[in-house]
């Protein structure tokens, strides 16, 4: 079984800030979180925010923001039209493989049913209610891995990022990906 984390590691670049992004052209009043997601998105890359700290963000922030749109699915659907070609060329998705990302599921469904990746443990947005339920971050990804996948056995995992450490150490061997490069890590 392979495991991958999802930004920077097999999709070139940040997709919930791609998204976001790409959102403004749907309701340019969403502008006015481009320095909170930017600022939150930053901590998480160099690891230097709490769990708490984070889900209050989101949570804080993420209602209003997808409530701001009519038709989010078609939205979803044009975003990966667009961005379909940002993963790396490298990633041939096999049956058995995991996508394991902080990514909404909103998002992330979209794009694991265009690839063919049957299964990815990602952070929950209820689609009845739209609030945030869970954020896949850090320490959340093996805990949820192992609640999913009772002691399945990761024989590879592929991350762009330290902060993924809890994953490498449950997995048999690790790779750290930087563009399209990849280097094995253990």
């Amino acid at each position: 079984m392979r495991a991958f984390d999802f930004d920077n590691t097999i999709y070139d670049g940040e997709s919930v800030f791609d998204f976001y992004l790409f959102s403004i052209r749907y309701n340019p009043r969403v502008a006015r979180y481009i320095p909170i997601v930017f600022y939150n998105l930053i901590k998480y890359k160099l690891g230097k925010t709490t769990m708490e700290d984070l889900e209050q963000a989101v949570k804080k922030y993420a209602y209003d923001y997808i409530h701001s749109f009519n038709n989010k699915d078609e939205m979803i659907r044009v975003f990966w039209d667009k961005h379909i070609d940002r993963i790396k060329p490298w990633y041939h998705p096999q049956e058995d493989d995991i996508i394991i990302t902080a990514s909404l599921n909103l998002i992330m469904d979209e794009l694991c049913k265009r690839l063919g990746v049957k299964h990815c443990i990602c952070s929950i947005v209820n689609p009845e209610t739209l609030e945030v339920e869970y954020l896949n971050f850090r320490d959340n990804k093996p805990k949820t891995f192992f609640e999913q996948f009772g002691n399945a056995v990761i024989d590879e995992f592929y991350t762009d990022n330290m902060v993924d450490k809890p994953m490498i150490d449950v997995a048999k061997a690790a790779y750290f990906v930087k563009g399209n490069k990849i280097k094995k890590l253990k």
